[in-house]
């Protein structure tokens, strides 16, 4: 019962989370605002929208565990296994200056994230700070593509005006189904999660790393095998960059704000060196202008596997049934 309540759990926030952020979409065109201003706040922060309220639920409900681990096992898989897979596919290709500098914002996001996190508590004012960056970051992106006329956020705006309501009652109606599921989905996924922790006699970080970040990140890992079929490998590495800069900034920030929250031991000297590990591995990677081929996504992969496997079998550190 409890792995069809987790199931449940992400389908709704799946469907709901996709409602909430074309009806939002929708909404926004119709009362007049910008496309550029639209894509780099209504879909960027819709689209993790159901991450973030799994974060604030687990936080909320005393598995902070399952909060962080959310968070970090999402963006150790972003890089091992959302760019891994489609690079089985086809090469991804991403030559730019702009992918070399979002991942030493991404980098550096992840050692504050690490500083602030390591006296043991994400407080308010931390999570205060963490959204302070991503705001800033992305003001500094939104006026330099409107300098620039970059125009990677109105292309994404066209993803979603194909299949989006036109009427502003339908809009509306989609925005409170959307709110509505991911508050449902979130409360299913959690409490579900929460059980398998207990039966299974591991820790709810574990659970939080491995099963419920692996689920969320599902839409990412969708989004890159597209862009992979696209030839757009652009995409997919523009996807994830920016996915894991919204996690340990937006998500972490906002949950800390809402609620307080206590890094698990294992979290603290195991998976947060392994998330910074993965995340800096981009950045040689770009330097070199060289593609993600077959071979280095087969080995990411397998590195996600073996990072999965290590979470069961007590080899990253910590492992003991969590106490209620």
């Amino acid at each position: 019962m409890m792995y069809l309540q987790v199931a449940a759990g992400l389908v709704i926030l799946l469907v709901c989370g996709e409602l909430l952020v074309r009806g939002s979409v929708a909404l926004a065109e119709q009362m007049g605002v910008s496309k550029l201003v639209i894509g780099f706040t209504v879909i960027a922060f819709g689209t993790s929208a159901p991450e973030l309220v799994v974060c604030i639920q687990a936080a909320i409900d005393g598995v902070p565990g399952i909060a962080f681990g959310n968070v970090i096992g999402s963006n150790i898989a972003n890089i091992l296994l959302v760019l891994g897979v489609p690079a089985l596919i086809y090469p991804l290709i991403c030559d730019t200056r702009s992918a070399l500098r979002d991942s030493l914002i991404m980098v550096s996001a992840s050692i504050l994230f690490m500083v602030l996190a390591w006296n043991g508590t994400i407080q308010l004012w931390q999570g205060a700070l963490l959204v302070g960056v991503l705001a800033a970051v992305v003001l500094r992106s939104y006026f330099r593509a409107r300098k620039e006329g970059d125009e990677g956020a109105e292309e994404a705006l066209e993803e979603y005006e194909q299949n989006m309501p036109k009427n502003i009652y339908v809009s509306i109606l989609f925005v409170l189904m959307g709110l509505f599921g991911l508050i449902l989905g979130s409360h299913l996924l959690v409490q579900g999660a929460e059980m398998i922790a207990r039966i299974a006699g591991v820790s709810d970080e574990i659970i939080g790393l491995t099963l419920v970040a692996l689920g969320t990140s599902l839409p990412e890992l969708a989004t890159s095998i597209i862009a992979a079929f696209r030839r757009h490998g652009d995409v997919a590495i523009g996807n994830v960059l920016g996915s894991n800069l919204f996690n340990i900034t937006g998500i972490i920030g906002v949950t800390a704000m809402v609620e307080p929250m206590q890094a698990p031991a294992q979290v603290l000297h195991f998976d947060l060196w392994i998330m910074l590990f993965v995340s800096l591995l981009m950045i040689p990677i770009f330097i070199s202008k060289k593609p993600i081929g077959r071979v280095m996504g087969g080995a990411f992969c397998f590195a996600y596997v073996a990072y999965i496997t290590a979470q069961f079998y007590g080899m990253s550190g910590v492992y003991a049934a969590p106490v209620h």
